[in-house]
């Protein structure tokens, strides 16, 4: 099964010079975990998850409606390809620590796959869940 079977391609994203006030609130409204930080030409600059909003932003005591996302946001982020195999987004998923991944094609954002997109493949379901583990273990080893 291949990634474009699974993903959304219904993609909320933000560019970076809005604010993480802006992001928050994207967030909030589409209920979501992370949102892709897209350039004018739609080409992949980060990611912004709700995490980088709390930890870079407002635990560092910025002002949300005045720091851009740029600032916050996830560079050198994983990504997969519509045409890769579901497995190997679980995979890179579990290697990375990650549990979203934008989707590219020729550069741009075309979808975002989960792993509850994974999970929900009967599949992929073994490789999500080993996956969900490793996350799972890593948080532990954290916050024990």
């Amino acid at each position: 099964m291949q990634v474009r079977d699974l993903m959304n391609p219904s993609v909320v994203s933000i560019t970076p010079g809005e604010s993480a006030s802006l992001a928050a609130r994207l967030l909030s409204r589409h209920n979501l975990g992370s949102l892709p930080v897209c350039g004018e030409d739609g080409g992949l600059r980060g990611i912004v998850t709700d995490r980088d909003i709390v930890l870079r932003c407002v635990a560092a005591e910025e002002d949300p409606a005045q720091t851009p996302v740029k600032d916050i946001m996830s560079r050198n982020c994983a990504v997969v390809s519509p045409d890769d195999d579901a497995r190997e987004a679980t995979r890179l998923m579990a290697a990375r620590q990650v549990r979203r991944l934008p989707v590219l094609e020729d550069g741009r954002v075309v979808g975002m796959v989960s792993l509850g997109d994974l999970a929900r493949s009967h599949r992929c379901d073994m490789e999500a869940s080993k996956a969900l583990s490793e996350i799972s273990e890593n948080v532990k080893k954290v916050y024990p």
